[in-house]
C-alpha cells in the first residue's frame, strides 16, 4: 500500500486531472454548441492528457532526483520509496497508454501529443538548467492540452482557445519563476539558471508578479468580444483577485516558505479559471 501511495505521489494527480480537464476545456471552448461536441474525442483526450502527463512527472522526478535530495528529500525517489528504474518504467506504461489514447482520436491528435512528449522531454534533458527558457518550455507544455482539446473535436485551434492559452502561459510561468525561489538552494548546487539563483529571491518574486498580474489583464478579452456568457465574469473575478493576492503576497515576502504557500495556492486560482472558462463556454 506504501509503494502505491508512493507511484500516485510520484505521478502528481491532481496535476494530471487539471492537464485532463485543460483537455476538456479546450474541447468545450472550441465547440460553438455543447451538444455538438464529439464525447468519445474528448474521452481519448482526456486520458491523453492525463497519462502523458503523469508519464511526465515521472521523468521530471528521474532526472531531478539528485536536486530533490536536497530540496524535497521526502519524495518517492529520494526517500527510496521507488527506484530509479521503476520510475521510468511507470513513465513508459503511461507514456503508451497516452499516445494510444491520441492514435484512437486522430493521426493530428497524435502529432500534437508527440510534439508535446518531446517539447517536456527536451525541457527535463537540457532546458531545465537554462532557467527562464525552461520556464517557457514548462508552460507551453501546459498550455498544449487546451491547444489538444480544441484539435480533437474541430481540427482546428479556435481563437478563444488562443486567447485562453496565452493566459495560461503567462500565469504559469510566474508560478515556474516561484518554484524557483522555493527550489533556489538545490537549484544553486546543480547550477540551473533560475532568476532567483541569477538575480536573487527579490528579482525574482517581481518577475513571477509581473507575469501573473500580466494574465489577469487578459481576462476582460473573451467578455468583450462575445466569446463567453455572463457566468464566466464571477470565477474569473476570483481567479484574478487570487493572483493579484498572491503577486502582492511574494513580492512582501519572498522567502522559500512564502514563495512554497504562493506555488500551492496559485494552482487553486488555475482550478477556478479552469472553471470559469469550463462554464463561461456554456451557451
Amino acid at each position: 500500500m506504501r509503494k502505491f501511495g508512493a507511484y500516485l505521489r510520484i505521478m502528481r494527480p491532481v496535476n494530471c486531472l487539471m492537464m485532463g480537464f485543460a483537455v476538456v476545456v479546450g474541447s468545450v471552448l472550441a465547440s460553438s454548441n455543447v451538444s455538438n461536441v464529439l464525447w468519445p474525442n474528448v474521452f481519448y483526450g482526456f486520458i491523453t492528457g492525463f497519462a502523458l502527463t503523469a508519464g511526465s512527472m515521472a521523468i521530471n522526478d528521474y532526472f531531478d532526483r539528485e536536486i530533490d535530495a536536497i530540496n524535497e528529500p521526502k519524495r518517492p525517489l529520494p526517500s527510496g520509496l521507488i527506484k530509479p528504474r521503476e520510475a521510468l518504467g511507470l513513465a513508459f506504461v503511461l507514456a503508451v497508454i497516452g499516445f494510444v489514447a491520441a492514435f484512437l482520436t486522430n493521426i493530428f491528435s497524435l502529432v500534437i501529443a508527440a510534439v508535446s512528449w518531446a517539447l517536456f522531454t527536451t525541457y527535463t534533458t537540457v532546458g531545465k538548467r537554462s532557467g527562464l527558457p525552461g520556464n517557457f518550455l514548462v508552460s507551453t507544455c501546459v498550455a498544449i492540452p487546451f491547444v489538444y482539446g480544441s484539435v480533437v473535436v474541430t481540427n482546428a485551434v479556435q481563437l478563444n482557445v488562443l486567447i485562453f492559452v496565452s493566459m495560461v502561459f503567462l500565469s504559469n510561468t510566474g508560478r515556474e519563476i516561484t518554484k524557483g525561489i522555493v527550489d533556489f538552494e538545490g537549484d544553486r548546487k546543480q547550477k540551473v539558471r533560475t532568476l532567483a539563483v541569477l538575480f536573487g529571491d527579490k528579482v525574482a518574486a517581481i518577475a513571477a508578479a509581473v507575469f501573473y498580474i500580466s494574465a489577469t489583464l487578459l481576462s476582460p478579452i473573451p467578455v468583450l468580444l462575445g466569446l463567453v456568457s455572463f457566468w464566466f465574469i464571477p470565477l474569473v473575478v476570483v481567479t484574478d483577485i487570487g493572483l493579484v493576492f498572491s503577486s502582492v503576497s511574494l513580492l512582501k515576502d519572498h522567502s522559500r516558505e512564502s514563495a512554497r504557500r504562493v506555488k500551492r495556492i496559485v494552482l487553486l486560482w488555475f482550478v477556478i479559471g479552469l472553471l470559469a472558462f469550463l462554464i463561461g463556454a456554456v451557451r
